[in-house]
Parts: structure tokens; sequence; C-alpha cells
């Protein structure tokens, strides 16, 4: 739920005054958190566009499990739209 490690410091180190940040990810259900806000934080002149977060595999007791059946399609629609709604799908 928060903005991974890494993330942060490339955020931190350098200035991307004036760029488009289009963040996205996958989560294990909780949700994108306080990411998006992190990140407004950590590029403050920057353009935040609005990101996407998809409920992708899961982990239990050390497996690891993957999107299966439907729920792959269903990601391909919701990026689409996604990409649509910010204006990058052609």
């Amino acid at each position: 739920m928060q903005l991974p490690p890494p993330i942060k410091s490339f955020l931190s180190t350098y200035d991307l005054k004036g760029k488009t940040i289009i963040p996205f990810n996958t989560n294990a259900g909780y949700g994108i958190g306080s990411s998006l806000e992190t990140i407004k934080q950590l590029a403050p002149n920057s353009k935040v566009i609005d990101g996407y977060s998809t409920q992708g595999g899961k982990e239990r007791d050390g497996i690891f499990f993957v999107m299966e059946g439907t729920k792959v399609k269903q990601v391909d629609n919701d990026v689409e739209i996604w990409l649509t709604k910010i204006g990058l799908h052609r």
C-alpha cells in the first residue's frame, strides 16, 4: 500500500519538473494505498495523471498465485479503458 523504496529513491534523485508521470501497478488486494500521494509529494513539479491499479497475483505462506481465468481478459479490457480515459489509447 506504499510506494516501493526504489521508486521513492528514483523520484527523490531526479528532477522531473515539467514531466508527466503515469503511475500503474498491480497489488495483492490492498489497492494503491498512499502511492499516488507519495508520487505527488516527491515530484511536486510534475503532472501526475490518474493511475491504474489492479489486483494481480497473491502470496500466501510463501506460495505465489498468478492471475487466472477471466481475470486476464478483464484486466486487458480495463487497461484499454484506462488508456482511453487518459488519452493514450489509439
